[in-house]
């Protein structure tokens, strides 16, 4: 066990978190999700998992240690429901709760069509596969940067 760590964040999970750069994108997805088939396409090139825990729990531990974009308009991005893009599911409506509560302010999903969510997770730097029993509990994320308190901004 590590101090001020959240304990579902293991060695493998760390290791990716910590290895992205500014920019890169991590995808929280349900266990409906074709994970393993996409992670291969990532730049990890391999699935991780967080086996037996929902979206907006894995989302609440890899926001704990994973800074948002502030330079882009739209850091966190959710799957849309199929036929309905402005449906916002139970499992949703919870993440975002878990993103804002991270950030300390209102940061709204985006939404994203099914088959431009795949493509997209391809393209990210990794994938965690959650226990998700329920639909449309997949997220991307992308990483920001945390910066010296006398650092530009900009």
């Amino acid at each position: 066990m590590l101090k001020n760590l959240d304990p579902l964040l293991n060695a493998d999970i760390l290791y990716a978190l910590r290895s992205m750069g500014h920019g890169d994108e991590v995808v929280i997805c349900d266990a409906n999700f074709p994970a393993e088939s996409v992670a291969r396409d990532t730049v990890l090139g391999q699935l991780l998992r967080l086996d037996g825990v929902s979206s907006p729990r894995a989302v609440r531990a890899v926001l704990s240690v994973l800074p948002l974009d502030t330079f882009i308009d739209h850091p966190a991005s959710r799957m849309e429901v199929v036929r309905e893009p402005h449906t916002i599911p139970a499992v949703q409506r919870e993440a975002q709760a878990e993103v804002d509560a991270a950030e300390g302010r209102a940061v709204p999903f985006v939404s994203i069509e099914r088959f431009a969510f795949y493509e997209r997770a391809r393209n990210a730097y990794c994938v965690i596969a959650t226990g998700e029993e329920r639909g449309y509990g997949c997220f991307v994320f992308t990483k920001g940067v945390l910066l010296a308190p006398d650092a530009p901004h900009g």
